[in-house]
């Protein structure tokens, strides 16, 4: 049922904490330092130390950093360049991306680029992929990135507790060919903490109970951020043309935007645009994914919005009593409206993959209890003793992806897209490309994978962070053809 607020986003939280420890760093310095006071949403930005227009090369630094999240406290916040979130990358389609990564923090990590197709010993899973990047070491990061779209970066070693701290960052793939017309753009990426009103990072284990039960609903964090910030205002004119690029870097949550009495158009999700826009009356990004939505503000001048967290719906014990809560705030200025042109023509030509002779492969998002510990997986088998899903170059397959727990899981898979064939029988009304999909809850999933190219061990789980760790991952051996 449609919320009756004037504005919703509707979320399903989670959120991690523990002990802080600071390292010495570096001193920081941003390509762009961003203004507060004159916009709240501004992002830090990363600097191009290459010359070259088509190589974009930059340092980044892990380390942590007292932040301002709770208004007039600090918090040790974790962070990459002392910035949450941490630096917004921008490139071009087909440009080479840098990055000489550096690690300040009490303990190891790593960082995987989320969605990009890159090279598999880039890809930041460690004991996989790559060794893990110790307190005080360092690792250069360089590939090309082949796809235009909106994606996100974050670590990939304790991950659920690093990511809730603060480790997670924006990247934008621009495309040289896109037409004009679709707006003032606004990257917005969407996440949480656990403090106390403090500022004080909460320890996990006193989080809904501690322990494994906790971290399998998903542990629920306050406060609510946007770009960081805690109800940021957005300022733009009646009528305005906003294009939002939003990113879900929470743990757990799920986010359903929507405004009331007005319709969304969705252009983009994972990988860059859609074959076609679609017109939406809410957008739903589960944990990982994007979207890449365009909302012409039909809102009086001098008026403010609030855009309201409301619960979500991914199973038992998930929006039962919540209430809303304020996520940003939308303040038009007292100029005249404006009346924006026709959207640009969007198509884009995605081909079904062929799945005559597709492999199928059957997975279930399982949970099986061991010796008083909650254990997930796939198939019954945590990661940690799965055997690979194995996979030839150039193979196409189906996967069959069946969820038997309570819960819905956002299921990801490193390296790939896939295109989603059908959720509970029913075919997506537009194709895409994705990379994460949310699998609901006693439903299936099939998707469509093409193993087209980079050999070697690739990743997949469910993207609520705490579920991973509790076992619910596995990996494709990528090999050459015999």
């Amino acid at each position: 049922m449609r919320s009756t607020l004037p504005a919703h986003l509707s979320i399903v939280t989670t959120c991690v904490a523990g002990a802080l420890l600071a390292c010495s760093a570096p001193p920081h310095e941003p390509g762009a330092t961003p203004d507060p006071e004159v916009d709240p949403l501004s992002l830090l930005e990363a600097k191009d130390q290459n010359p070259d227009p088509h190589v974009f090369e930059t340092t980044l630094d892990a380390r942590v950093e007292e932040l301002e999240v709770l208004p007039g406290t600090t918090t040790p916040v974790w962070t990459y360049d002392g910035g949450l979130p941490g630096p917004l990358i921008r490139v071009a389609q087909g440009d080479r991306l840098i990055v000489h990564f550096t690690n300040h923090l009490p303990e190891a990590t790593t960082i995987h680029w989320h969605g990009l197709r890159i090279p598999n010993d880039m890809d930041g899973v460690p004991g996989e992929t790559q060794p893990e990047v110790e307190p005080g070491g360092a690792f250069t990061y360089d590939f090309v990135v082949p796809d235009a779209g909106t994606y996100w970066y974050h670590p990939h070693v304790n991950a659920a507790a690093q990511a809730g701290f603060g480790l997670y960052g924006p990247i934008v793939v621009t495309d040289p060919a896109e037409p004009p017309g679709l707006g003032k753009e606004r990257v917005l990426v969407l996440s949480d903490m656990t403090l106390e009103d403090d500022g004080t990072p909460v320890d996990p284990a006193s989080v809904q109970g501690g322990g494994d039960f906790a971290a399998l609903f998903g542990r629920e964090g306050s406060p609510l951020l946007v770009n960081g910030k805690v109800n940021p205002v957005l300022s733009a004119r009646s009528g305005e043309r906003l294009r939002f690029r939003l990113i879900n870097a929470a743990r757990s949550r799920y986010f359903n935007l929507g405004i009331d009495g007005q319709m969304l158009t969705r252009i983009g999700s994972d990988d860059g645009l859609l074959a076609r826009p679609e017109s939406l009356a809410t957008v739903l990004v589960a944990s990982a994914q994007r979207a890449d939505i365009v909302l012409d503000l039909a809102q009086p001048p001098s008026t403010e919005q609030v855009v309201s967290w409301v619960a979500y719906d991914r199973g038992f014990g998930s929006h039962e009593f919540r209430k809303p809560e304020n996520l940003f705030t939308i303040r038009t200025t007292d100029d005249a409206p404006v009346t924006p042109p026709p959207l640009p023509a969007l198509e884009r030509d995605i081909q079904p993959l062929d799945v005559s002779a597709a492999t199928p492969q059957s997975l279930s998002l399982t949970q099986n209890n061991e010796a008083d510990a909650i254990v997930l997986g796939i198939n019954g088998v945590p990661g940690s003793r799965a055997e690979p899903v194995m996979a030839m170059l150039g193979e196409t397959q189906v996967w069959t992806l069946t969820n038997t727990i309570d819960w819905d899981h956002p299921f990801h898979l490193h390296g790939f897209f896939f295109q989603v064939l059908e959720v509970n029988g029913v075919a997506p009304s537009v194709l895409e490309w994705r990379d994460t999909v949310n699998v609901p809850v006693e439903g299936t999933v099939r998707i469509a994978v093409q193993f087209d190219e980079r050999p070697g061990m690739w990743m997949f789980h469910c993207h609520i962070l705490d579920h991973a760790e509790l076992g619910m991952m596995g990996m494709v051996h990528l090999h050459a053809s015999p």
